[in-house]
């Protein structure tokens, strides 16, 4: 019998409802979602207006190819420039991250005819060309594809960029307004800002990865947005389509579209664009890009006294708690023994927060008490 290819360890908990920032198993028990599928729940769980916007389209759905028009993409396009403020910009949709940041570089090469992008330590950019494991060493050249080949620089080193840059020439920089999966560290002001200088002096493009930063999770629409660079192309997925699969490459108009420059087959489709389009609208309508710094705060303010905990980062509702030691048996004790899930990092000692931005101070609060009491039992 042909089963799953295993390569993810599952936990004996199988989900059959969502409601806004709860989620409920088939024995019926009650879990607060504190991670929303790697950050990809942005506006809650079957929230009304994102389910009806997708009720509404399959009540006729066709499936069109991108040679015909959809009206729908363009809404989206509109409406993601309003909401980032970057209204002269253009939108390439696909399906996922990792096809968003494929097509970004891709794009890069088209634009400089260079191949080599720099990436960072700690950093991920999805399944793609650049995948490789999160490590500390420095200036680790990976051979990828024909078509790129990246070198790793440590995370937040202007001196090994600059270095990096005189001695390469370089098609592309892709960092993440605030890196995820490698346990949330944040780039400083200084990193960024030196990445747009180094980028416009050698003709490179100048890539921030949202995938999982964006959308309003940082508490600015993107992440990148809090350190006053504006980059060349921002790559977007997760937030994007509360759960439903879709990606975006977001161009500045310094680029210059071509036919057959870059190419889809189920990017942009009917469905991912209300999703799309749903998202947009209630992080408006409901003020959760606003309510999401609000709540991030003070959930920070609320666990920093906890002795167990070595450090707290991130922004807005994308946190990252270290401890001292692995918290792999406290991330079971949660979700085991208080019905909360969270997420883990690469970095093992790292407990992830990535709820939906609907979450309340109060429903924070029952995991603030949760984590106290287990820390208290295991640290």
């Amino acid at each position: 019998m042909a089963n799953l290819f295993d390569v993810y360890p599952l936990f004996d908990i199988t989900p059959v409802k969502g409601e806004d920032v709860w989620v409920f198993d088939e024995k019926g028990e009650k879990y607060l979602d504190l991670y929303g599928g790697h950050a990809v729940i942005s506006i809650g769980h079957t929230h009304p207006h994102y389910k009806k916007q997708l009720s509404d389209q399959l009540e006729n759905l066709v499936f069109y190819s991108n040679s015909i028009q959809n009206p729908l993409q363009k809404e989206l396009a509109s409406k993601l420039g309003e909401a980032s403020c970057y209204h002269d910009w253009n939108l390439f949709l696909c399906n996922s991250g990792a096809e968003a940041n494929e097509n970004a570089f891709k794009l890069a090469s088209f634009y400089n005819k260079k191949t080599k992008i720099i990436s960072f330590t700690k950093g991920f950019h999805g399944r793609t060309s650049l995948a490789v494991a999160a490590t500390d060493n420095k200036n680790i050249v990976a051979p990828c594809n024909a078509v790129h080949d990246t070198l790793i620089l440590p995370f937040n080193d202007v001196d090994a960029l600059k270095e990096a840059f005189a001695q390469h020439d370089i098609c592309a920089v892709v960092v993440e307004g605030i890196q995820g999966i490698g346990g949330i560290y944040e780039p400083t002001v200084e990193f960024m800002q030196a990445i747009r200088t180094l980028c416009d002096d050698q003709n490179a493009v100048f890539i921030s990865d949202e995938i999982q930063s964006g959308y309003g999770r940082s508490g600015r629409f993107f992440a990148h947005q809090w350190y006053d660079v504006v980059p060349d192309v921002v790559t977007l997925a997760k937030g994007m389509g509360n759960g439903f699969p879709i990606g975006g490459v977001f161009i500045s108009p310094k680029f210059e579209a071509t036919y057959g420059m870059l190419g889809t087959t189920f990017g942009g489709n009917h469905l991912a664009c209300a999703a799309g389009i749903a998202v947009l609208d209630v992080l408006k309508d409901e003020n959760l890009i606003e309510k999401s710094v609000a709540v991030g705060e003070w959930l920070v303010e609320q666990l920093k006294s906890n002795p167990a905990i070595k450090e707290i980062r991130g922004k807005g509702l994308m946190l990252g708690i270290e401890l001292n030691e692995a918290v792999a048996p406290l991330r079971k004790k949660l979700l085991f023994d208080h019905k909360i899930f969270t997420g883990a990092s690469s970095n093992k000692n790292t407990v992830r927060l990535l709820p939906p931005l609907t979450l309340t101070k109060e429903q924070a609060q029952l995991f603030v008490d949760a984590f106290e009491a287990v820390t208290k039992e295991i640290v």
